[in-house]
């Protein structure tokens, strides 16, 4: 017989109570798929119904004082990695004071061509997907698609032993190049009123019972979008894992004044455990702060990454490398990346959060080889170097990815995290994709780019605006019209609305009435139907 208390809880005091239970099931062990059931059985199937969300999940990931680098390495532009690829160079003049650009006189700062040392003993030099092959340089394989895109050796959520994705991704030509700033916006304005991490948190928190909806690790800018969340950061993985126990402890004592409500908090609870099976909860237990306690250490258990995360996110592998694969500050850089997506992956599974914010570095720009690497391309021991860099971020999506492949989406049962969560990557600037020696910051046209990825295919794959080796109408930097998708000649610091609407559009499962009300132009050209 259905808990007429809790059939009869309505705006906050549901969400609240949604929330205690989404606590009380991730700690002591629970599947989500059980704690729907009781729900259903104490509240009736609206009860329920309240507890799943209907909107996906965001792992973003803010590249600061120039680390956005790193992923033109994993994702670069097509002309410019099949240029390099067949050791193109720059006619002298086509940009202003310099003759041919890059060491070895290459046209691209790409680290994998023959011209950069790189030598795998297969050839392979990564994949070009789009609508011809023709002219392909060797060391390329090919793929059809409607839309360019490059994918390196050592791309992420790629398989390229087939030449083929296993998650598309999109590269976004918006915003400017705001060189050394340690937080970028310019490509992520959807509106006068909406910034896209903002936006992401307000999707994340429509219907969801998650502690945290929005988590963030510094340095991070939120932004505002209509109901948006507040965004909890902290200064690294050791810290997620600490707001978690607290938050627990906090909604584990919300309210103690409502004593109906903390009641029947306190009988689902004990449900719960009489649900699950598990002798070890005695059944006195109350909702005190030893009890908060308990959830507490759980937390820490089930959220610390184990010597096996570590394996499979490469951390292993980054702290055993001989001293000269890697610097010292690369090494710490990719360490703590890896170390919060493994906790991260933890607590999307187990509920207690929706949207992530990860910066990839939070380091000064003085430190040029991995937050700032104008030096990546000054010896053949610095290319190596960053190749591993590119290599070990790689690794590290491809773990986090794999590691939600394994587990159903706590507020969407029927559907795996992996293909539920949208990734987002943008920061100050790419480095120039033109230039190799001390690999510059300045961008040709002022340009900036960002880069995206829909398992759910809703966002289309492939470039949207291009960087051309040759200028066209009198730019490297080319843009897009949203509408249609087609290339044309503007500036990309205009084109940061239909970006981050496209992208939310991924985020909110293709819901254009949900997008809309955050203000953003239309984008037809740029997403698939649903």
């Amino acid at each position: 017989m259905a808990n007429w208390k809790l059939k009869d809880l309505r705006d906050d005091r549901r969400r609240t109570f949604l929330k205690m239970c989404g606590v009380a099931a991730a700690a002591v062990g629970i599947d989500r798929s059980r704690m729907l059931n009781f729900l259903a059985d104490e509240g009736g199937s609206g009860l329920a119904e309240a507890a799943i969300s209907s909107y996906g999940r965001t792992l973003i990931v803010p590249a600061a004082n120039g680390v956005q680098a790193w992923f033109q390495e994993l994702w670069p532009l097509p002309d410019v990695a099949l240029k390099g690829l067949a050791k193109a160079s720059i006619p002298s003049g086509n940009i202003p004071g310099q003759g041919s650009i890059g060491n070895y006189g290459a046209v691209t700062s790409y680290l994998y061509t023959a011209e950069r040392g790189y030598a795998p003993g297969n050839g392979y030099r990564g994949t070009y997907v789009g609508p011809s092959n023709a002219n392909l340089p060797a060391g390329a394989t090919y793929l059809q698609g409607e839309r360019e895109m490059f994918y390196s050796p050592d791309a992420p959520w790629f398989d390229h032993a087939a030449g083929k994705p296993k998650y598309a991704v999109t590269g976004i030509m918006c915003g400017e190049d705001e060189t050394h700033t340690e937080f970028p916006t310019s490509s992520t304005k959807l509106s006068g009123s909406s910034g896209l991490l903002a936006v992401a948190g307000a999707l994340a928190a429509v219907g969801s019972s998650a502690i945290i909806p929005v988590l963030g690790i510094d340095p991070v800018k939120y932004g505002s979008a209509p109901g948006a969340p507040d965004v909890a950061t902290v200064p690294n993985a050791n810290g997620l894992v600490d707001l978690f126990n607290s938050a627990a402890s906090q909604f584990t004592l919300f309210k103690q004044g409502d004593q109906d409500l903390f009641s029947t908090y306190y009988k689902a609870l004990v449900g719960l455990r009489r649900s699950h099976g598990r002798s070890s909860w005695a059944p006195e237990m109350v909702t005190t702060k030893n009890a908060a306690k308990i959830i507490g250490l759980n937390f820490s258990t089930q959220l610390t990454p184990t010597a096996e995360d570590l394996v499979a996110f490469g951390v292993t592998d980054v702290l055993n490398t001989v001293s000269t694969s890697l610097t010292l500050k690369q090494r710490e850089g990719l360490e703590a990346f890896a170390r919060a997506l493994i906790v991260v992956s933890k607590a999307f599974r187990l509920g207690l959060s929706k949207s992530a914010i990860v910066s990839l570095s939070p380091g000064p720009t003085s430190e040029q080889t991995f937050t700032d690497p104008h030096v990546t391309f000054d010896s053949q021991l610095t290319m190596m170097q960053g190749r591993n860099v590119t290599k070990y971020l790689g690794k590290a999506l491809d773990a986090f990815y794999a590691d939600l492949a394994t587990a159903n989406d706590p507020e969407s049962p029927d559907e795996k995290l992996d293909q539920n969560t949208t990734f987002i990557a943008y920061g100050d600037t790419p480095h120039t994709a033109l230039v190799g020696a001390t690999w510059p910051d300045a961008t040709p046209d002022d340009a900036n780019y960002l880069w995206a990825m829909d398992p759910k295919g809703i966002l289309k794959s492939g470039w949207f605006g291009q960087m051309y080796a040759m200028k066209k109408g009198g730019k490297n930097a080319q843009g897009f019209n949203p509408e249609t998708g087609a290339e044309i000649t503007m500036p990309t610091a205009g084109l940061s609305g239909a970006a981050c609407t496209a992208i939310a559009h991924a985020i909110a499962k293709g819901d254009s009435n949900k997008v809309s009300e955050f203000g953003g132009p239309t984008v037809k050209g740029m997403i698939n139907k649903v």
